[in-house]
């Protein structure tokens, strides 16, 4: 039955939303996955990611989705710091502009855009952006009013979209779905309930909310699940087993609608401890669709999203847990100065798939 195709959908389309679902799985369906670690590690940090960084070719074009689109506010617009430029390894010489804008109310998930300059080439993180190439970072999810004018407005303004506004049906509510694909490869998936008022406690919006989960597309969904759980220490909000629709299905992520019956996808969603609403981090792996794997292009200057960024009460403390939990540091502790969250010491390390995850401490 369809009913049943969309319970184990959801996950995916409504991007964890719903994590409850998992219950209603046949247990010998739940029993094919890895199960949840009996006791989750002490937690990295237990606080959801405060910015997601891109790289861009013009920050007045990107911003305009963000500002026009979303409403979003300018918290910061300057140079960037000498020393992240530094930490970034790029040429002698190169220099940037910061960015730095977010949802109104919002005290994280801000959106910060850099572009670089006398820094040589830059290519895409991930050229044609599709769901089934791997490495970097995919797009992050926003909240919607009104999809279907947002969509219009978007179209009007020059971006793109994975797949036509995608509806569903799930557990009594009724959702839409799109990604927006902007310049530079950047994507944005929004969503909107159209029969349920947003959870209790999330920021209120006009259009667009704050982003609350960023999604990657992985080789191996297994090598990430080690990561969240038993490096970072974040809960599971879902890990389902392998999925195909029962009949063609119109599918957000854009894999050929004739597909959907026959190209299995596995799905992880993982957030910190005591977090229900924002910094999320969602896995998608997709069988039998060979694509390519970018995952060495996730660096500055390359134009797309770059990293995601996690508040932690001591730098020095979260990366020896992480290193004592046997996962390699790339970029090691730095102080830089980013003026629409002040004086910080940063480090990071790279997700399997090479997208950056960065640890920040106030000074």
């Amino acid at each position: 039955m369809r009913s049943i195709a969309i319970k184990l959908a959801a996950p995916v389309f409504a991007l964890g939303l719903f994590a409850s679902c998992q219950a209603g799985l046949e247990p010998e369906a739940v029993a094919e996955v890895t199960p949840p670690p009996a006791i989750l590690p002490a937690p990295v940090t237990s606080a959801p990611w405060i910015m997601a960084t891109a790289s861009v070719s013009d920050l007045n074009q990107t911003a305009r989705f963000f500002q026009e689109i979303g409403r979003y506010e300018t918290v910061y617009r300057g140079p960037l710091d000498a020393a992240e430029i530094d930490a970034l390894s790029l040429p002698e010489g190169a220099s940037g502009e910061v960015l730095t804008l977010k949802s109104p109310g919002s005290d994280a998930g801000f959106v910060r855009l850099i572009r670089f300059d006398d820094v040589g080439r830059k290519v895409p993180t991930r050229p044609g952006a599709r769901a089934w190439d791997t490495g970097c970072f995919w797009s992050f999810m926003v909240r919607a009013n009104d999809l279907q004018s947002v969509y219009d407005d978007v179209i009007a303004m020059g971006w793109g979209t994975e797949t036509p506004i995608a509806p569903l049906s799930f557990n009594g509510s009724e959702l839409n779905i799109v990604v927006f694909k902007g310049p530079d490869g950047l994507q944005v998936q929004a969503y909107e309930r159209l029969n349920r008022p947003i959870p209790e406690g999330f920021t209120p919006f006009e259009r667009l909310s704050r982003p609350f989960n960023i999604m990657q597309m992985t080789r191996d969904r297994e090598a990430v699940r080690e990561l969240m759980e038993d490096v970072l220490g974040f809960e599971r909000v879902w890990y389902g087993p392998p999925y195909t629709d029962e009949e063609p299905t119109l599918m957000p992520l854009g894999v050929p609608q004739n597909l959907t019956t026959s190209v299995p996808y596995k799905a992880g969603i993982f957030t910190p401890q005591t977090q229900s609403l924002y910094g999320r981090m969602e896995y998608i792996e997709i069988d039998g669709l060979d694509g390519f794997d970018y995952a060495d292009r996730c660096q500055a200057p390359n134009l797309g999203w770059l990293s995601v960024t996690y508040p932690v009460e001591s730098v020095e403390a979260s990366k020896a847990m992480i290193e004592e939990r046997g996962w390699p540091i790339t970029q090691d502790i730095y102080a830089t100065e980013r003026p629409s969250f002040g004086p910080l010491n940063v480090f990071a390390i790279k997700a399997p798939d090479g997208a950056t995850i960065e640890f920040v401490e106030a000074r």
